[in-house]
């Protein structure tokens, strides 16, 4: 298998729900489940490859507070030399829905000072020579992000396919945030988007034809990937044939960090030298599963026997 990392933003999560219809200003509700758990795309992920066994190593950085120790004290020798930023931790209270969706409300805390230097102080180029990394969280690590072009140069220098799903732009898809990830794009060996983002970057609606579009932009035997949701997955490959799968029918206790949970499974299965189709197919029952226990399940061994290895 090949060498696996990820970079981005590591958080807090705070889940509570489900609350229907939503309480008036003043007032007190009881809902049936609460979570604290570690959250933010590069998090998540995380704690997919964990609780599949998954090796893989991952550079992010805290705050100065106790949410911040114990994050890391979550990722044990994984996040010894994470930096520890003077900022709180970032925060997220999700409120979930009957229906299985979210809201949140969260802190801009630590994730904007992650910088290049911080992710060099905790990944070695010769070791993850030849393998893959996810970046996420690119509208969320400002001083990273800046340094963008020399993060894909030292990818490069290493042989590292980098594999970016940016997450969602603040202040939307405006014409600015898009022509940066175009851009961002240019330098990536794989795009992992959901559907509205597939369509608004290419300006198409149909996602196959948009996975299309996307991948013309990129180096060549770029993957795009196209992330649906309850309709599955659908992929362009090296060899430009559009592949899709189904996804499982189950049902849903909370869809945070569905599309996280995919790209972990989708990656370990493409870095295990698995065919396409196969590696659609594991993204989508991983994070199928994900999202229909409580606590949070992936398959394999409990996440909390491997997160400190």
């Amino acid at each position: 298998m090949r060498p696996l990392a990820v970079v981005g933003n590591v958080n807090i999560d705070l889940i509570l729900g489900p609350a229907a219809p939503w309480p008036k200003a003043g007032t007190e509700i009881i809902v049936d489940h609460d979570e604290l758990r570690v959250g933010g795309a590069a998090g998540n992920s995380a704690l997919a490859w964990a609780g599949l066994g998954v090796a893989f190593e991952i550079a992010a950085n805290v705050g100065d507070d106790q949410f911040g120790k114990w994050l890391i004290d979550a990722f044990g020798n994984r996040a010894l030399n994470w930096p520890v930023r003077p900022e709180q931790t970032t925060l997220s209270v999700g409120i979930t829905h009957p229906d299985g969706e979210r809201t949140f409300f969260t802190t801009r805390g630590h994730l904007p000072r992650l910088s290049l230097p911080d992710v060099l102080s905790v990944l070695e180029g010769a070791r993850l020579s030849g393998g893959c990394l996810l970046l996420c969280g690119s509208f969320l690590t400002e001083d990273l992000t800046r340094d963008y072009d020399a993060f894909f140069d030292w990818a490069d220098a290493h042989q590292i396919d980098v594999a970016l799903d940016t997450g969602w732009p603040l202040d939307g898809w405006t014409s600015k945030n898009c022509y940066a990830t175009r851009r961002w794009l240019s330098r990536c060996a794989i795009a992992l988007l959901n559907e509205v983002e597939s369509t608004t970057l290419s300006g198409l609606d149909d996602p196959g034809q948009a996975a299309a579009e996307i991948r013309s932009h990129m180096p060549d035997g770029a993957i795009v990937v196209v992330k649906r949701g309850p309709d599955g997955a659908l992929a362009i490959g090296a060899d430009g044939e559009c592949i899709s799968v189904a996804a499982p029918s189950v049902t849903v206790v909370d869809t945070i960090g569905a599309g996280d949970v995919f790209n972990a499974g989708f990656l370990a299965a493409l870095t295990g030298g698995k065919p396409l189709a196969d590696c659609l197919e594991m993204g989508t029952e991983v994070a199928s599963r994900a999202i229909s226990t409580h606590p949070r399940s992936y398959g394999g061994e409990p996440a909390s026997k491997d997160m400190t290895r």
